[in-house]
């Protein structure tokens, strides 16, 4: 299973290296965000772990151009603990977030849970699916939970690993209004520490990618001052 690890610290990029081979993954290597876009292109990658602050590229151009060709989980680095390079991760479309210096345990661990929630992706189908069990619907909305492929009037969608998660959650869920706060402990996971603000951004993108109307939403509904649902 390979991993690329993208960071300008060459001790960094040598010791996560190091630890993630030691868990038996094979792990390619780059410094600045040209050669990491370039290289998630042209490998087969489980994961990558890209950073904030490069040359050339910075992590979140290189991401959301990562982004616009693939679904691969990305966990993304930095120094700065800021709210908002965050939320800005996020928005490029970051999977997950770690603060320099973290513990090695961490981020294995979240490398772990990263690809144990990916794995059960399949290459999704021209078109829609047929009515199969695994087979969900909501209006104009389908998901198919087996191939993890999102349609909207019959035409793919790509989606992120946590934005198919989160919807997928929330189809099986319909009707039933959950907080911030707990779609982040049933969703994200594994004692997830980040920003609640983290579930609105993936919200909205979930509206643009899927709502006919994504400023009118109808079926991804926001319940004030409480949280979010699912329209039947």
């Amino acid at each position: 299973m390979n991993i690329l690890v993208v960071d300008d610290e060459k001790l960094l990029v040598k010791g996560i290296k190091f630890n993630l081979e030691n868990e038996g993954y094979t792990v390619d290597t780059a410094s600045d965000g040209e050669a990491a876009v370039e290289m998630a292109r042209a490998g087969d990658y489980a994961l990558i772990i890209l950073d904030l602050m490069m040359p050339k590229k910075d992590g979140l151009e290189a991401c959301q151009e990562i982004r616009s060709f693939s679904t691969v989980p990305i966990i993304m680095l930095t120094a700065r603990s800021e709210d908002a390079d965050k939320l800005m991760g996020f928005e490029s479309g970051a999977d997950d977030y770690l603060t320099k210096p973290f513990n090695i345990l961490e981020l294995k661990a979240r490398v772990r849970a990263l690809i144990r929630r990916s794995s059960l992706a399949q290459p999704a189908a021209p078109a829609a699916p047929a009515e199969e069990p695994d087979v969900l619907r909501c209006g104009h909305i389908t998901l198919d939970e087996k191939r993890r492929s999102a349609f909207k009037n019959g035409q793919e969608v790509e989606l992120t690993m946590k934005e198919f998660d989160l919807m997928l959650f929330l189809m099986k869920n319909p009707g039933k209004v959950f907080s911030r706060e707990k779609l982040l402990d049933l969703v994200w996971g594994y004692d997830y520490l980040g920003d609640t603000r983290t579930v609105d951004v993936h919200i909205r993108r979930l509206r643009e990618k899927l709502e006919l109307n994504p400023a009118q939403p109808q079926h991804i509904i926001t319940k004030w001052g409480v949280g979010y649902y699912l329209a039947e």
